[in-house]
């Protein structure tokens, strides 16, 4: 071997020791690989059956040019969005104005209540009347974000409670007018506990430090579970759909027992299919024993995401990838829900809940 040989191997060697420090070095935020498993299975693209997302949001939708939105909507066999930022007053006329003028049943709006003022003494006649007003002129629900509970303070600077008793007018109004109400409350467990290598949402809190919470910051979890629980017993004539299934997907045991102890709830599934699709056989039973509490929602609109709940819920595939490493660092298997099931989640139990939809878009059985 000569001189030269000799060198170049040195280099290769070299060469070959440093990317492979490289690899070590690599951080686990990078590390994403991907699967070598070859198992049966395929992407779904389109929903089995015409569905109604109970959790979309829509913030421009006063001006918006919606066929574009439609387009990308029957693609994916998404036969009625629901548009939880409605807001109030004018900015709500406008987008049903907007959804009537060009798709008038492609579309339904959620109202907003501002809880700015609550210490007033006329504040909750005021927001009763605004709510009143709301639902006459389109609205079709009263969506309430996490903020109560969270970030949402009365007039002396105290946090408002979701179960304060100066709000019990507005959850009586719903349930008299015969709207539902769908509520954000707090967010997952693990952004109150310590973030450490046992935290499951170690690397999104990584990412989004500012989702971090603690028990003063701005209750403990459990608090705020429990004062959105009280609300829904001290309201049982009012119909709640609780989003993300009240953050109880990881627990479904604990989920069916709330469930069974408050009738007048139901939950969405939005942002927690990851907790479901790793659980196919516990979940496929809870799905088969609340199948008429369940309702399809996806909170945020990107359309690229929507297969994973397709899959999860339609099929019997095995280990497939979800769509947000930082939310799921696992693999996803389906649940394989019978059609009844489907047809349920996907737009009967909402075409119950949610007035005034148009049934002529979807199957007769």
């Amino acid at each position: 071997m000569n001189h030269k040989t000799v060198i170049a191997s040195l280099l290769i060697g070299i060469i070959t020791s440093a990317n492979l420090m490289v690899g070590q070095e690599m951080g686990f935020e990078e590390y994403n690989p991907v699967s070598t498993l070859k198992v049966p299975g395929n992407e779904i693209t389109r929903a089995k059956f015409p569905f109604i997302d109970v959790h979309g949001h829509q913030y421009e939708m006063p001006s918006q040019d919606l066929a574009p939105l439609v387009s990308d909507m029957d693609k994916l066999n998404l036969a009625v969005m629901v548009n939880l930022s409605g807001g109030s007053g004018a900015r709500l006329q406008k987008s049903v104005e907007n959804i009537n003028n060009h798709f008038p049943n492609r579309f339904v709006v959620f109202a907003n209540v501002d809880f700015d003022g609550v210490g007033t003494s006329d504040w909750a006649e005021k927001a009763v009347a605004q709510l009143e007003e709301d639902i006459k002129n389109g609205a079709k629900g009263l969506k309430v974000y996490k903020s109560l509970g969270m970030r949402n303070t009365d007039t002396a600077g105290k946090r408002l409670a979701i179960d304060d008793p100066r709000l019990a007018a507005i959850w009586e109004k719903c349930g008299e007018l015969g709207v539902p109400v769908l509520i954000h409350s707090a967010d997952p467990k693990p952004f109150w506990d310590e973030v450490n290598s046992d935290n499951e949402r170690w690397l999104e809190l990584k990412t989004h430090p500012r989702r971090k919470r603690s028990a003063t910051d701005p209750a403990s979890w459990e608090q705020i579970i429990a004062e959105q629980h009280n609300m829904f017993k001290n309201h049982p004539k009012t119909t709640f759909i609780n989003a993300h299934m009240g953050w109880y997907a990881n627990d479904l045991g604990t989920l069916a027992k709330l469930l069974d102890e408050m009738p007048n709830m139901y939950v969405g599934i939005g942002a927690i299919i990851a907790e479901l699709g790793r659980q196919p056989r516990n979940a496929n039973q809870f799905f088969t024993k609340y199948q008429d509490r369940i309702l399809f929602g996806k909170d945020s609109w990107k359309p690229e995401e929507f297969p994973t709940y397709f899959r999860v819920l339609e099929s019997d595939d095995e280990y497939f990838p979800y769509h947000k490493k930082y939310h799921a660092f696992w693999a996803m298997y389906g649940l394989d829900l019978p059609d009844e099931v489907l047809k349920k989640v996907y737009y009967k139990n909402a075409l119950k809940l949610i007035p005034g939809l148009d049934t002529k878009l979807f199957p007769k059985n």
